[in-house]
Parts: structure tokens; sequence; C-alpha cells
């Protein structure tokens, strides 16, 4: 065996493109060390987003890129993760315990996006990171059933003005539904649903989250305006159905976090296809292509596409959703992998953000 050069080595890892970030380990600042000692090359790497499941593969793809150099050596990849803070829009002062905040909304309701959520917070916690839930559709909060909490469950206090979250299949979670009796309609105006929203955020003791996903309900109304306003969210997802009416809105509620300068990170499409519960056959019943056509125009991600699946439906109601229910089956698989791109499309916008400009001064 030839003597390891180590530069070489170096410069390869650093030019290796991450395909979910896209772009090189170098340019993210994520090469953390190389060792060449003998026949051993060890490599460390520091990823900026979550993909705890994605690391073999990773580490696969980078031996590969490394074989030209590394022939006969005993090659160790070391992956960890270090998740960022984004800043929010406006310059809102951050929320205490809480990295990132990310809206999950949709245009209109009954387009599966309290599903999307808890299980995007479910399939994030799987990646590696440490994720809260704030169920912020006051009328109609779903997120403490779709992750087991029992019902009449209330959250404990602390300094006789904070709520402690309610911790559930490793999530924080805080709903409206933990200070109601779950049969209490909540009549209320915009002003106080608003007021109730930012009592549930800013009152809550949130203990060390990577992101905090908010459940909003569907539309562009107070809730919304709040949020804009008052709250440093560092991204949205839209999420929306094949179907020609759910996309019109679903370019409403684009427009809007457009209008209040908060980036849209994607579009999540559910119901892309409905598969037969006794054949399996599948089949686009609300159309096919709108969510991509979506993503296309607004110039943002398809983070991905969830049929139309009664496991996915029975699994959610019944308090374990499909990424607890059936980790190893396809719809965790699919949750996991848009979970890995959300984090990394956020992870990108850092590294955007961060570049400070060339100041260029001219003499008079």
């Amino acid at each position: 065996m030839s003597e390891l050069d180590r530069s070489r080595i170096q410069s390869c890892v650093e030019a290796w493109v991450d395909p979910l970030l896209e772009q090189s380990l170098g340019e993210v600042g994520a090469v953390k060390s190389v060792v060449v000692e003998g026949d051993r090359v060890d490599v460390a790497l520091e990823l900026p987003y979550a993909c705890a499941h994605e690391h073999e593969r990773l580490k696969q793809a980078l031996c590969d890129a490394l074989a030209e150099f590394t022939a006969g050596a005993r090659v160790e990849i070391r992956i960890t993760q270090q998740i960022a803070a984004h800043a929010g829009q406006h310059k809102l002062p951050g929320l205490a315990g809480v990295r990132n905040i990310i809206a999950i909304a949709s245009g209109k309701g009954g387009v599966g996006k309290s599903t999307t959520t808890t299980n995007l917070a479910l399939a994030l916690k799987e990646q590696g990171a440490r994720v809260g839930v704030l169920d912020a559709d006051i009328y109609g909060p779903s997120q403490g059933m779709m992750l087991g909490v029992p019902s009449g469950t209330r959250p404990q206090t602390a300094d006789e003005k904070y709520f402690l979250p309610v911790e559930s299949l490793g999530v924080q979670v805080m709903s409206m539904s933990f200070l109601v009796d779950d049969n209490t309609p909540m009549v209320w105006r915009g002003p106080m649903v608003s007021g109730a929203l930012q009592q549930l955020l800013n009152q809550t003791r949130w203990d060390d989250l990577d992101y905090l996903l908010i459940d909003m309900p569907p539309g562009t109304g107070d809730i919304q305006l709040t949020l804009s306003q008052r709250v440093p969210v560092s991204g949205a997802v839209i999420v929306t159905t094949p179907q020609d009416i759910a996309l019109l809105d679903a370019c409403k509620g684009i427009e809007m976090f457009r209008k209040v300068d908060i980036p849209v990170l994607g579009v999540v499409e559910n119901m892309s296809t409905h598969i037969c519960s006794n054949c399996g056959h599948e089949e686009a019943i609300f159309g096919s292509g709108g969510g991509e056509k979506l993503a296309r125009d607004y110039d943002c991600e398809l983070l991905g596409q969830m049929p139309l699946a009664l496991a996915i439906r029975e699994q959610s109601d019944g308090g374990k959703p499909s990424v607890v229910a059936d980790p190893q089956g396809p719809h965790a698989r699919r949750y996991l992998e848009i979970a890995a791109r959300l984090s990394a499309r956020l992870a990108r916008r850092n590294g955007q953000s961060s570049r400070i400009p060339n100041i260029q001064i001219f003499g008079d």
C-alpha cells in the first residue's frame, strides 16, 4: 500500500457534496478533523441538520468517494450533528429554550396538517433532534390525542407563572386541550384567541428544543397574524393535497408568509395517491403533480408526498402515529425523509443568511 496523502484525503472530504444540503462539507464547516496514522484514516464530521437515520448511507457514500485515495486503508467516519438557531422575521427576540420555530400551515382544513405535524415532530426526534409541538389550533386542538396524551392530563406549573410542557413519545407538547375540558368549545373572538396563543407560547418553559413545530389552524386569520407579528418564526411548511381547490388555498398561505417575511421551507403533499387496503392498488384520485407545481411556482422545495392510507389515519387517531406505530414501515420512512429534508433546508438558509456582504469604501 502506498503512503496515504492526508492533504488529498482532506480535500476530497471537504469537496464532497452532501445530497440534502446540496453544499460541500467544506462550505458548511462540517469537517472537524481528518487524521491519518499508518493505515488508518479517521474523519470526524459535524452536520448542521438532523439526519441520524441517514448517517450510515452518508458514511458509505463518502467512503466510496475516498476510495481512490484510501486504497487498503481502514477508514472510520464519525458523524455528529449540531442544530444551530436561525433568526426569525423582523429581528424578533428568540424564545427561551427554543432554537428554531417552524410553522406547519395549510390554506384550508382537511388536508392532514395536524397528522403531518405530529409525524414530522416524531420523525425529527428519530433523526436526533429535540422537538416540541405547540397546538395553535385553539378552536380544534388535536395534538394531545394524536401524541397519546391521556384525556384529562393537565400541565404542571413552575414559579407560579410557567407551564411545564407535557412529554409524550419523546416530544414536548403544549395544547389548549390540556387547560379545558375535552367537550368545552372555544367560543372566543379573535383577540382572545391571539392572547391565548401568546400565553401558551411564552408561558411554557420549553426545555432545550432544536425545533418547536406550531400546528397552525387553517386559513390566514388572527392566529397567523399574531404569529407573524409576535413570534420569531424560522420558517414555514405548507401542507396541501393535489386537488385544485386545496392548491388555490395553499397559494394564499404561501403569499401570506411571504408578505410577513417568513420563509417557506417547503411543501408536503398529502393524499397524493390512494392505496387500496384490500389489493394495494395505488391511484391518484385527487389529481397529480399539484405539489410539484406549487413548489416550482413559488421557488420552494417539495419536501415529500404522502399517500391517502387507512393506516396513517388509524395510527394517529390511536395516539401512536406511523413513525412510532410502524417505525420500519413505508410511511414512517417517508416521514423520516421529509424530516431530514426539512432540517437540511433550514440549515441551508442558516448558511446563506450568515454570509457577510463585502463592504467597499471609496474616497471622495
